[in-house]
């Protein structure tokens, strides 16, 4: 092993470090990053561009000089910055794309001072290698109790419930920042990444307890535009159902509740409703506009559910969810906050 180079095998590994520091551009680490790393970026976005651009149309000598000023300018501010106050047996993790010139360099300077700072061999690429071959085994192990029911049965409220009693609950839909459908968009709240959501969702699988069970909300193979590893999506096909049956009544009210940000934004909401174009007439997508116009929110509500949702449930489940044949079932007219309390008891006690 070369000096100042290191080898991580598996993602323990990173946790024998005092510090990891990804040295890419701020894109990069929003996009994902190791769980913990902080951002000193040798290159920012537009110094990124302008270095590779030189690179491609003029050449790699005056892009090198160019952007060797900039690293250098950037690691001296960042040390003064941030690092003057580290002992001197600090080890941090220097970080980039695939363990380069861009970490390359802070390693060598850091070292210089006398820090012991390792440069990641083949980078953050070798971290999401990683995560990927981790999340094609890990769901496998989970013992999985996957919450069914109909739109509006207060699904995802039901898993809050059940991990204030203090059970373990993988809440898929709200790493994914997305309700799972059409209508399932967050205003204000954009989908992560996919390799964020990757690292999320392995964040969240290595804090469970594999003896005990998980509960976890009936899914596509897609929330939003997550894409849910094989893995999880097969282990949770062949897993017990935990049936919720809400009377109709109870589903209308509590949309009208949870999704109460769309009645401040008819527009968007009519945007959404015309995504369903390839999938109901025009007269209903048209029908369905002049209820927004009309404010007539419990009749938009009601032919959404009749219409649309219910039908395309039950397809799914049955097609989709070998436990759903022999669920255990829960009945309930009652999705109040108390109501919903009330299931998550029952679930437990059963």
């Amino acid at each position: 092993m070369k000096q100042g180079i290191a080898t991580v095998t598996q993602l323990a590994d990173f946790s024998a470090f005092d510090e990891i520091i990804d040295v890419r551009s701020p894109a990069e680490f929003a996009e994902d990053h190791i769980p913990g790393s902080i951002n000193c970026p040798v290159l920012d976005d537009e110094q990124r561009i302008e270095v590779g651009t030189l690179y491609k149309q003029v050449s790699p000598f005056e892009a090198k000089k160019i952007g060797a000023a900039y690293v250098a300018e950037n690691i001296a501010r960042h040390l003064r910055e941030n690092f003057l106050n580290r002992p001197k047996n600090w080890r941090p993790l220097i970080v980039c794309w695939r363990g380069g010139q861009r970490s390359g360099s802070m390693t060598f300077i850091f070292r210089r001072v006398g820090w012991d700072a390792q440069q990641l061999e083949n980078g953050y690429k070798i971290y999401r290698k990683l995560v990927v071959d981790t999340l094609a085994e890990l769901p496998r192990q989970l013992k999985l109790n996957v919450v069914c029911g109909a739109t509006g049965s207060g699904k995802s409220r039901i898993l809050q419930a059940l991990a204030q009693l203090g059970e373990q609950v993988l809440d898929l839909e709200e790493l994914a920042c997305h309700k799972g459908s059409v209508l399932g968009v967050l205003p204000d709240s954009p989908q992560p990444s996919q390799k964020m959501f990757d690292s999320k969702l392995l964040g969240a699988l290595n804090g469970f307890d594999l003896t005990r069970p998980v509960f976890v909300e009936a899914e596509s193979r897609k929330i939003g535009s997550i894409h849910l590893p094989d893995a999880l999506i097969e282990t949770m096909r062949s897993a017990q159902c935990v049936s919720i049956e809400a009377a109709f009544k109870a589903r209308v009210n509590f949309l009208l509740g949870d999704y109460d940000y769309f009645l401040t934004a008819p527009d968007w909401l009519i945007s959404r409703l015309d995504a369903l174009r390839n999938l109901q007439s025009r007269e209903t997508i048209e029908r369905w506009h002049a209820y927004v116009g009309n404010a007539q929110w419990c009749e938009l509500v009601s032919e959404l559910l009749e219409l649309h949702y219910d039908p395309l449930y039950h397809r799914s489940q049955n097609h989709n969810y070998t436990g759903f044949g022999t669920p255990r079932n829960f009945a309930t007219d009652d999705l109040s906050p108390d109501g919903i309390n009330a299931l998550a008891q029952q679930i437990i006690s059963s």
